[in-house]
């Protein structure tokens, strides 16, 4: 990391690493060389013991806290959570963020160079699933010379990538910490995820995968971001921010005229595809459709079984898309297996992206937890 403090402004720069090897996919397949895009903030102990990785969401990636530059708006996704003094205390732990491969933000991914004909992937790129984006963080860490971490925190795809990380490298992982998760993805999430695609799909410069860059499919892909995004916040987010006033540069009686929770949607849309690739979108959206704990387990119960360290659990009541009941179904499994487990049900009104939006209200027992791990 490079770090500099005038101003205040923590500069961080994203760093990338090249793993010259093939990795074998839960499909079968061989992916490689791959290239894992990452940020560190804080620094190593010399046991190599301090550190902490930091899983992120769906359309996420490595740049976690700070900024890159001073003149940058805003700082990395969870930027509150991480730095000196923070939950994430960057002067007591070394805090890693990697994006994960199938993404588009410096990790290998469809937009990344087929070895093997010299051109972008694009859909020759293999379905990858969470627990490969696991593994090939491993094999960064191990490149890297981590050989133990005292947690891993995320929400959402981070979440599933926690619980991932304790049951398959029990050896390494101290604790996990998943936030807003599930042990399989829901039909309904699935089926949200449906649309999306056939927005896409639809849209005549998707060209099956083919489009250049310069000309992604921009209108079917906004439209498949405004069916993720909705899912996102909830009736009572919604009702707050946007009720149900018309937009004022609208009349009322215009056939065209809008909602000003359409015109959000419009704008959140239209702005997303400058910023990722939809391919990358569409495989992310397929690992986390394909998502389910006790994948090559006789089930959930025999795959809890293997996750020994301490976990500790939130859920969100408005969050309509990883209900807490499914947060509970795999805390239910642990508690009865005799796991340390621990759950926190947090009141908000901010659905799914309640642990973006109002993390204040479960830091203090992520604080507590990782105090505790030094007793």
């Amino acid at each position: 990391m490079e770090r500099n403090l005038t101003n205040d402004v923590q500069l961080v720069t994203t760093q990338t690493i090249e793993i010259d090897q093939e990795l074998r996919l839960e499909s079968g397949r061989l992916l490689g060389p791959l290239t894992l895009a990452y940020e560190t903030y804080g620094t190593l102990n010399d046991t190599a013991s301090n550190a902490i990785l930091v899983t992120h969401a769906w359309t996420g990636d490595a740049h976690a806290a700070g900024r890159h530059s001073e003149e940058d708006r805003k700082p990395g996704w969870w930027d509150n959570m991480i730095g000196p003094g923070r939950v994430l205390d960057t002067d007591k732990y070394y805090v890693i963020c990697s994006n994960v491969i199938g993404s588009c933000k410096g990790s290998t991914g469809p937009t990344s160079t087929n070895p093997q004909t010299g051109r972008p992937y694009r859909l020759k790129f293999p379905i990858v699933m969470v627990r490969d984006m696991v593994r090939a963080q491993k094999l960064m860490l191990d490149a890297l010379g981590i050989s133990s971490l005292v947690t891993v925190i995320g929400g959402s795809m981070g979440a599933m990538q926690a619980l991932e990380w304790g049951i398959h490298y029990p050896d390494m992982v101290r604790s996990i910490i998943p936030i807003a998760g599930t042990g399989r993805t829901s039909p309904m999430a699935i089926a949200l995820n449906a649309l999306a695609r056939q927005a896409i799909y639809n849209d005549p410069l998707w060209k099956k995968g083919n489009y250049k860059p310069e000309h992604q499919p921009a209108s079917g892909f906004a439209l498949a971001r405004a069916v993720g995004h909705i899912s996102f916040l909830s009736e009572e987010s919604m009702a707050m921010k946007f009720g149900r006033r018309f937009s004022a540069r609208d009349g009322l009686f215009d056939f065209f005229g809008q909602f000003e929770v359409e015109r959000y949607l419009e704008y959140n849309g239209n702005s997303f595809p400058a910023r990722f690739d939809c391919n990358s979108f569409l495989y992310l959206a397929k690992a986390l459709d394909l998502y389910d704990v006790s994948w090559n387990f006789s089930g959930m119960e025999e795959a809890l079984e293997r996750l020994d360290c301490p976990s500790l659990w939130f859920a969100f009541t408005s969050d309509w898309l990883y209900r807490p009941e499914q947060t509970e179904e795999v805390v239910d499994v642990l508690q009865k297996a005799n796991k340390p487990v621990t759950y926190h049900l947090i009141d908000s009104d901010y659905g799914h992206d309640s642990f973006l939006v109002e993390p204040e209200k479960f830091t203090p027992y992520v604080v507590e937890f990782l105090r505790q791990l030094e007793v």
